[in-house]
């Protein structure tokens, strides 16, 4: 297991409340840096770890990661025996990283739905809403995991993209998609996750509101 220490650049307001939980499913140790929008997060200190001035941002002593996906993929390989990931050469593993790497597609129609400009279907990496929608609602079917039989960082990452997006009403609440979102939203490690953010958010809000 990694001993040198991890620190989670994030606001509790963002895709950052993700790569906690991802976190919290290692029960790796880490520190968190807040950052605010428009501010901190634009500030030189952190757009040397990211210029792109975005959260998260993951810090292993020498290594950044950024970017949801890849900071799950990253931290899933540095603990082999919580078996986050499929072994590297097995048939599943290929699976582990089509249906993570999926989330980019969807990520983009839910963008251009968001502002009006769906692309031509034959450029689009999305393709077409029906085919996107209705590939991944196949994937998950009635089951619990995408990936074999046990909880994997593609359950994660899908489950907390659908998640993010049906809580924003961006996305259609097909059955098999509000069931697969709340199932793995229910784990412990979701849960611990979710009551850090959400007690950094009603900090937030009180101290604007004492102000």
């Amino acid at each position: 297991m990694a001993t040198t220490p991890f620190v989670l650049y994030t606001n509790p307001m963002s895709r950052g409340r993700m790569a906690r939980w991802m976190l919290e499913e290692t029960g790796l140790p880490y520190d968190t840096v807040l950052l605010d929008y428009g501010t901190s997060m634009k500030a030189a200190d952190y757009l040397a770890i990211n210029p792109m001035g975005k959260v998260p941002a993951l810090v292993h002593g020498d290594a950044v990661v950024t970017e949801v996906a890849a900071i799950g993929l990253y931290l899933a390989d540095l603990v082999p025996d919580k078996q986050l990931a499929p072994p590297l050469g097995s048939p599943e593993r290929g699976g582990y990283y089509r249906w993570i790497s999926f989330m980019a597609p969807l990520e983009q129609l839910m963008m251009a739905k968001h502002v009006g400009a769906l692309g031509d279907p034959a450029s689009a990496g999305y393709g077409t809403e029906k085919d996107l929608l209705g590939t991944l609602e196949a994937a998950i079917g009635d089951r619990q995991h995408l990936i074999g039989d046990g909880f994997t960082m593609a359950d994660l990452v899908v489950a907390g993209n659908l998640g993010f997006y049906l809580q924003f009403g961006m996305l259609e609440p097909r059955d098999a998609f509000v069931r697969f979102a709340r199932l793995h939203q229910a784990r412990p490690a979701a849960k611990r996750a979710a009551a850090v953010d959400d007690g950094l958010v009603a900090q937030a809000k009180a101290g604007k509101a004492d102000a």
